[in-house]
């Protein structure tokens, strides 16, 4: 779902913008995802505390360690809105963008980046509910966060719309987030359906013990987010020097490369806490064959997605534009992301286990 209104935005701007907005959107995207790991990884880092805290049955330490780890991952995603916000020229001229798509993604980043509050919120309380074992509600509101930037797309970017072009894009996806993933529905559900994980202003300050607690797990998780990601900003770095068509041929990949993706971090978010809270409870043979479960899952499913890729490649790619040269392009990256997604599988997996 989330990779839904992501593709959703490069198909409409591919197809109605051209290749300059495309690559715009493309190069913002891998930028965007690199950034946002941080959070991610700080999020899942808490989620992991959180169903330790609740297998032990812990509720005062539960409670302490949801408003300090709020607090803290609060204030890293107001730096990093800042930090892009006021450094976005330096950003555009290390990545080496093309001029023709400079202005493009500089105000397509400066919009998407207004809504990292929400994105934080949605991470940070879905991580929450799921160490309870509750997935479902936090999958609801998602999935009304990606049909409202499916019908919001059209609507900001076409000319019978507003006409905002990839301005418009990124206006979507910050609003829907906003709407759909905000602090208040979110906050309001888990006091209402919970006795156990519920939200207590009174521990909402910052204590030593807790901040290193999720940092122990948090601050890895974030490093290899980044480490998976940093691959891929070099590597759209580099392909800038042969001009728009290779950055939006590399946008196109690197989208469809993250649905795959999307399953192996959905397994290894699934696995952190049930590995949690079993270790927390001492129920090691339940944990052994979660993990089990997960890996013969997960690698047959990465083996079709990877043998429908490399096949079809030049069909995927032309879902998002009819340009001979973008296809060309998209076709070879995609198929050399391919090589590594088994692997990929594995690493995601041990990731979820380890820092659980």
């Amino acid at each position: 779902l989330q990779q839904t209104y992501n593709i959703a935005d490069t198909v409409i701007v591919g197809r109605f913008l051209g290749a300059d907005a495309l690559a715009a959107v493309g190069s913002s995207y891998t930028l965007m995802t690199f950034l946002t790991s941080i959070l991610l990884g700080l999020c899942m880092g808490s989620g992991a505390l959180f169903s330790i805290r609740y297998g032990e049955k812990n509720e005062e330490k539960l409670k302490e360690s949801i408003g300090t780890s709020f607090l803290m991952i609060a204030a890293v995603a107001l730096l990093l809105n800042v930090l892009v916000c006021r450094n976005t020229e330096w950003i555009l001229e290390f990545l080496q963008v093309p001029q023709q798509v400079y202005d493009g993604m500089r105000t397509y980043l400066e919009v998407v980046f207004t809504g990292i509050f929400a994105t934080f919120l949605y991470n940070y309380f879905a991580s929450l509910l799921r160490a309870a074992g509750e997935s479902l509600i936090p999958l609801i509101f998602l999935a009304v966060c990606a049909v409202l930037n499916i019908v919001l797309d059209p609507i900001f970017i076409l000319p019978w719309g507003l006409n905002m072009g990839a301005a418009g894009a990124g206006l979507a996806t910050c609003l829907s987030n906003c709407v759909a993933c905000g602090y208040f529905f979110v906050l309001l559900y888990v006091k209402r359906k919970s006795t156990f994980v519920c939200i207590d202003p009174r521990k909402f300050r910052m204590k030593k013990r807790i901040v290193f607690e999720v940092c122990s797990v948090g601050i890895p998780a974030s490093i290899q987010n980044l480490l998976n990601v940093t691959g891929m900003t070099i590597l759209n770095n580099f392909t800038a020097v042969y001009g728009a068509d290779a950055v939006a041929a590399m946008g196109i990949a690197y989208k469809l490369y993250t649905v795959p993706m999307q399953v192996t971090m959905g397994f290894s978010q699934g696995i952190m806490p049930l590995v949690s809270y079993t270790f927390a409870s001492g129920n090691r043979k339940r944990m052994k064959e979660g993990i089990l479960f997960a890996l013969k899952v997960m690698v047959p499913v990465l083996l079709v997605i990877t043998l429908a890729y490399y096949l079809g490649a030049e069909r995927f790619i032309a879902l998002f534009m009819a340009n001979a040269s973008i296809i060309a392009y998209g076709a070879a990256f995609l198929r050399g992301f391919c090589l590594g997604l088994v692997f990929l599988c594995v690493d995601f997996l041990a990731v979820g286990v380890f820092q659980a």
